[in-house]
């Protein structure tokens, strides 16, 4: 059984917020501590700051291998000057690299990869990449897709952002949505969460 954190507990906001906020909460709750509690309660009292110290480490590494902001907008140009069929296999590389068994569907509309991976199928659009904005027909032609295909999760890949449309459709359908951002996060190490939706 795999233990989640609730998406909107007081450590997951922390893990996703700059990691000084969680050492500032450590630090004031062992500074209370040694103020006001009695002489053979403080170290204990003190103690009790150490979960926020180990979120704050945690959200810092976190952090810390986030691509910078010129790291995203030097990936976003690379990839808008690449014709598909290297930007297709760049993505066939980092998909691989993170366990998935990757195959083209280029003939299959809505959707050019499916990934497979302990048995969990993902259906991917990303041909429409360098497109300005992303509109919920693009997402819709996905979601046909993976449905047709009886696929559990899906992957819009794109550089623009989402029309009003497309935001409230990704996330009623759960399809994980990659920017600039995450691809240059995935380019650079791990592949980022994949159940996050815009």
């Amino acid at each position: 059984m795999k233990l989640r954190m609730a998406e909107n507990s007081l450590f997951a906001i922390l893990l996703r917020s700059s990691a000084w906020v969680s050492f500032a909460i450590a630090g004031g709750l062992a500074l209370a501590a040694a103020a006001l509690l009695p002489e053979g309660y403080k170290i204990v009292g003190a103690l009790s700051a150490s979960p926020f110290a180990v979120i704050g480490v945690l959200a810092a590494l976190r952090q810390w291998r986030q691509p910078s902001a010129d790291e995203v907008a030097r990936v976003r140009e690379e990839l808008a000057r690449q014709a598909w069929p290297a930007f297709a296999q760049r993505l066939e590389e980092v998909f691989r690299r993170d366990g998935y068994e990757v195959r083209r569907v280029d003939g299959r509309e809505g959707m050019d990869f499916e990934l497979e991976r302990r048995g969990r199928r993902m259906a991917v659009s990303a041909r429409r990449w360098k497109s300005a904005r992303v509109g919920a027909e693009a997402l819709r032609a996905l979601q046909a897709a993976r449905e047709a295909g009886d696929i559990a999760d899906a992957l819009y890949i794109g550089l623009g952002d989402l029309s009003e449309t497309a935001r409230p459709y990704a996330a009623q359908h759960r399809i994980a949505v990659w920017g600039g951002f995450e691809l240059a996060q995935a380019f650079k190490g791990p592949l980022p969460a994949l159940s996050r939706s815009a």
